[in-house]
């Protein structure tokens, strides 16, 4: 789902995606990261952009050879799911903001069960607006009905629309 928001001369774009799991047949993978990059591919380089969900990879607690797109401070061991969103990130020029700030682990797991708790859920913005991201953490609460926990950014003020650069 794409959103739109305008305020003064500035739009901004808010994606929510939801990446298949990781036992979907690869077909499905496939289709779902040729969708997000049709729908990236349409948003001017003018204007900001801000990707956030469930993108069911781990991208590992270290950059590793990513150090561009991930900020060196996450949880877990990478997989293919999150080396995918690792080259899509690079691939558009963007930074995954929650691995962006050292953070306890209670405020980097964004799934947890009786079983397991991963990072899986993450927030993307282009690397020309990482200045505005101010903060990034998951908010744990028992209020929650869901085994997913809420991931938040802190922005600052980002009214001004950029130059466009030919």
């Amino acid at each position: 789902m794409a959103i739109n928001l305008v305020v003064g001369e500035c739009t901004i774009n808010f994606i929510s995606a939801y990446a298949p799991h990781a036992g979907l047949d690869e077909k499905v993978k496939r289709r779902f990261w040729e969708g997000l990059d049709e729908i990236v591919r349409r948003v001017p380089p003018d204007e900001r952009l801000f990707i956030g969900g469930d993108f069911s990879g781990h991208i590992g607690s270290t950059a590793g050879g990513y150090g561009e797109v991930h900020g060196g401070f996450s949880f877990g061991e990478r997989n293919g799911g999150g080396t995918l969103m690792l080259d899509f990130a690079k691939a558009f020029g963007l930074v995954i903001a929650n691995s962006s700030f050292p953070k306890r682990e209670e405020h980097l797991v964004t799934f947890q069960n009786t079983v397991a708790k991963t990072q899986i859920d993450y927030l993307l913005l282009r690397k020309c607006d990482r200045g505005f991201c101010k903060d990034s953490k998951v908010i744990s609460s028992d209020i929650l009905a869901t085994q997913h926990r809420l991931l938040v950014m802190d922005i600052g003020i980002m009214l001004k629309r950029r130059k466009r650069s030919i």
